[in-house]
């Protein structure tokens, strides 16, 4: 009996390992596999179209069929596909680029940039530019990094151990050495019972200067964390939560770090997080909507001070050896110019995780046509930013059609218990 194509494609991706997925389940059903985008809807191999209420991974912000990023990837591909930017070389592509971004972010105090291909990276960076610096300045012991619970910075050895969550943990030996970890902004997680939102943000900002005269701020490097934690649980900052964190970072000459990897380009309303939430950044990593993700991308901003501190660290060592082959990648940069042309000028009580109501809720999204991700406790939405609001009324719409469906599961288990 002849296999179809989709058949065939859903045999090979059996071999593949798929992240947040249990390895033994594509076994039977295999992964459900997308076939082609177009605007905010997607569609698999069996003809079956979707919403994409999550961007994809929080990322495709112009949507699945932006011709001008297309085009410029085309033009950039016939031009030149590739270069590198080692000893002194570079490409017009990133030379654009790096502009581009660094106007867009000089009122955050970011000077220069250094590129890479995802956010993990851009933090995995971050981690050892802030090491240089410091032993640069000759304090080579203030190397600990504080980092939130429920954070989220990727998936590489460092990244991953400043990320929060312990199923990024379990098994693969990390967190590493050198990592803090502080509490987090989460009216919903976080809060004691009758404190203030106020009374919140005082008691992690006194918990932060805890943790620091324990540790010693001679030791602590920097403060790594997003304007919003995505992977997290979507945790909106209280107000007053930023100003008083950076206070005592200031205080303790603690650099701090944006992740922007997920708010940026537009996600909170402003062009970056950091504008929504008042905060002022040593170091800003920025990735996914940089291209729309249509080719992967990620930099690393940072202040004079900082590349100062670099200069001087590679005037001892003879260079500044950090770098990745694809870095500053042409065609990825062209995209990425393309992108920022585009934001500028369109400027607009639980169940328990193993209780099976998060992933009956994620099934019935899928059932009505809508893609989400299911985060433990969370029911996470992102949509392109080109979403319309008759498409924002669909999203709804379906979403509220599965949490019916979900309801009746849970009612049922509750029964059954």
């Amino acid at each position: 009996m002849t296999r179809t194509h989709a058949e065939n494609v859903r045999e090979d991706l059996r071999n593949l390992i798929h992240p947040y997925t249990p390895l033994n389940t594509f076994s039977a059903t295999g992964p459900m596999v997308i076939r082609k985008g177009d605007g905010v809807y997607v569609e698999d191999d069996q003809g079956n179209r979707f919403l994409e209420g999550m961007a994809g991974l929080w990322c495709t912000a112009l949507g699945f069929s932006e011709q001008r990023l297309v085009d410029a990837a085309i033009r950039q591909m016939k031009e030149l596909p590739y270069y590198q930017i080692f000893a002194g070389r570079s490409n017009e592509p990133s030379i654009e680029l790096s502009e581009r971004l660094l106007a867009m972010t000089r009122h955050l105090g970011m000077d220069k940039a250094l590129f890479a291909n995802s956010g993990s990276e851009a933090n995995d960076a971050a981690v050892k530019v802030i090491w240089y610096y410091f032993n640069a300045l000759g304090k080579p012991e203030k190397k600990k990094l504080i980092a939130r619970e429920r954070g989220y910075h990727g998936v590489t050895v460092m990244a991953a151990s400043l990320t929060g969550l312990p199923y990024n943990h379990a098994d693969f030996d990390l967190p590493v050495a050198r990592v803090l970890r502080t509490g987090c902004p989460s009216l919903y997680h976080s809060t004691h019972p009758g404190e203030t939102d106020e009374q919140m943000v005082d008691r992690l900002v006194a918990d932060l200067e805890a943790l620091i005269a324990r540790e010693g701020a001679d030791t602590i490097a920097a403060f790594f964390a997003e304007p919003v934690q995505g992977a997290g649980g979507v945790i909106v900052p209280p107000a007053g939560y930023f100003a008083k964190i950076q206070a005592v970072l200031k205080k303790h000459d603690i650099l701090m770090v944006a992740d922007e990897v997920i708010t940026g380009f537009g996600r909170t309303g402003n062009m970056f997080g950091c504008d929504t939430y008042g905060i002022t950044p040593d170091i800003m990593t920025v990735a996914k909507a940089l291209s729309s993700s249509y080719m992967p991308i990620s930099a690393t901003l940072v202040s004079k001070a900082i590349y100062d501190g670099l200069v001087k660290g590679s005037e001892r060592n003879g260079a500044f050896s950090h770098g990745v082959t694809y870095a500053g990648h042409p065609v990825a940069s062209a995209v990425a110019v393309e992108a920022l042309k585009i934001y500028e000028e369109r400027d607009s009580k639980t169940f328990d995780a193993t209780s099976g109501v998060i992933a009956r809720l994620g099934n019935a999204v899928l059932e009505h046509g809508l893609i989400t991700r299911a985060l433990r406790d969370t029911m996470a939405v992102c949509p392109p930013l080109i979403i319309t609001e008759a498409q924002i009324d669909e999203l709804f719409d379906k979403l509220t059609l599965a949490l019916d469906t979900t309801l009746e599961f849970a009612r049922g288990l509750k029964l059954a218990a």
